[in-house]
């Protein structure tokens, strides 16, 4: 039999706040936290506004000297992370043996402002005027690595390197450590931090990237204007446990991981599968892998991206995976309030969807005002909706084809 996951600790920093809770109580109140960007010279590309974190202070979570040799993703994994400890009531080392706690955190990009301030100083300046930590201050992996360190952590260290589904497949890989019994408790998620120069260029080069100039309506998914994503950035952890251990300690439950589903497009580098068939496959996939009827999903936390195919795409899947239903089904996007926060946002949106059952609230999406054609689902359009919410569906997908599906369940004994 497979061992029962639960989740019981959350911790986020995000554009709308720096816990969790205070960006899931803007999130019900469809508020956003895009604005003019302030991380990169906005006079060198034609993008001027992000979702940036706000006043976040490391030194609530770390030595200024330690936070200073490394990469502001890492920082943000730190803050996340010992905030859902927190939040779960656990001490490691004390509640639970260090070696079985482990860290999956993933990162789709990693440092890459740090990587591109050093080379910066290398071309100008020279080898020695490189920091002698550049590489560990960028390599994805940091993030998983320098959180073990922090909070002790001596299971399982792994980092899911998937781009914008990396956050979402880190708590589905860490689902599975626990699953066949090498943990008991997982510290999981993503983190990101590349509002950069660079970033910025690449992406809008690509015309991923809105070039809607007002931070308030940029971000639109599922709506006919919608031209491209607004980049952000941030963490999500998850404090995942197997139940009978988070039972026997008497910790707060969330709700119940209670599937994984991964598949991969093998059809282009940034365009995903016609028709949405590799996310369909990921969506059954974690469905089976739940032992839930499509009937059972009551909401959908959508990838949502506000690009045109990803939008067009994801809706055409949804439709396939879940017939009829689909009619039935809130389906939402909360990047059109945080952005796309790229490898956290699966991880984000996984704490988005366990409040959602927690509270019986449906976040919106906003800025949704014109109906495209085809894309006729509920979109929850700007206000959030009361409803009894017992399964949710979060989905995330990743430049080269990745696809990860989570299913979270209200816990029942």
């Amino acid at each position: 039999m497979k061992r029962r996951v639960v989740i019981t600790g959350i911790g986020a920093v995000t554009p709308l706040g720096n816990d969790a809770l205070t960006t899931w109580d803007k999130i019900k109140n469809g508020i956003s936290g895009i604005g003019p960007a302030t991380l990169f010279d906005t006079e060198k590309v034609d993008i001027k506004i992000a979702a940036e974190v706000k006043d976040f202070a490391l030194e609530n979570y770390m030595d200024k000297k330690e936070a200073r040799r490394m990469g502001r993703y890492s920082q943000f994994a730190i803050a996340a992370s010992k905030m859902a400890a927190a939040d779960a009531r656990i001490q490691i080392g004390t509640d639970i043996y260090p070696e079985r706690v482990g860290v999956w955190i993933g990162s789709g990009i990693g440092g890459l402002g740090e990587f591109e301030e050093q080379h910066k100083k290398f071309i100008e300046k020279g080898q020695r005027r490189v920091n002698p930590f550049t590489i560990p201050m960028f390599i994805p992996d940091m993030a998983a690595g320098q959180v073990s360190i922090e909070l002790g952590a001596k299971g399982m260290n792994n980092c899911s390197v998937t781009a914008c589904a990396s956050g979402a497949n880190s708590i589905g890989d860490a689902f599975r450590v626990i699953q066949k019994g090498d943990a008991e408790m997982m510290i999981a998620g993503g983190t990101e931090a590349t509002i950069t120069e660079m970033t910025v260029a690449g992406f809008s080069n690509m015309t991923a990237l809105s070039k809607n100039p007002d931070p308030n309506t940029a971000s639109r998914p599922f709506d006919k204007n919608r031209d491209g994503f607004v980049i952000g950035e941030g963490a999500g952890i998850v404090i995942l446990e197997e139940l009978e251990h988070a039972l026997a300690r008497g910790a707060r439950i969330y709700g119940e991981i209670a599937g994984y589903g991964a598949s991969g497009d093998a059809h282009h580098i940034t365009t995903p599968a016609p028709d949405g068939e590799g996310a369909q496959r990921a969506m059954k996939a974690a469905l089976e892998d739940a032992g839930i009827s499509p009937e059972q999903v009551d909401y959908i936390n959508a990838h949502g991206t506000s690009t045109y195919y990803n939008d067009l795409y994801e809706t055409m899947a949804i439709k396939e995976v879940f017939g009829g239903h689909a009619n039935n089904l809130s389906v939402s996007s909360t990047k059109s309030m945080t952005g796309h926060m790229l490898g956290a946002t699966g991880a984000i949106e996984a704490i988005f969807s366990l409040l959602s059952i927690k509270e019986g609230v449906i976040p919106p999406t906003i800025n949704y005002e014109t109906p495209d054609e085809g894309l006729d689902l509920d979109y929850v359009p700007n206000t959030a909706k009361k409803k009894d919410v017992q399964v949710v569906l979060s989905n995330s997908f990743g430049f080269g084809g990745h696809n990860a599906t989570l299913i979270f369940k209200k816990y029942n004994k």
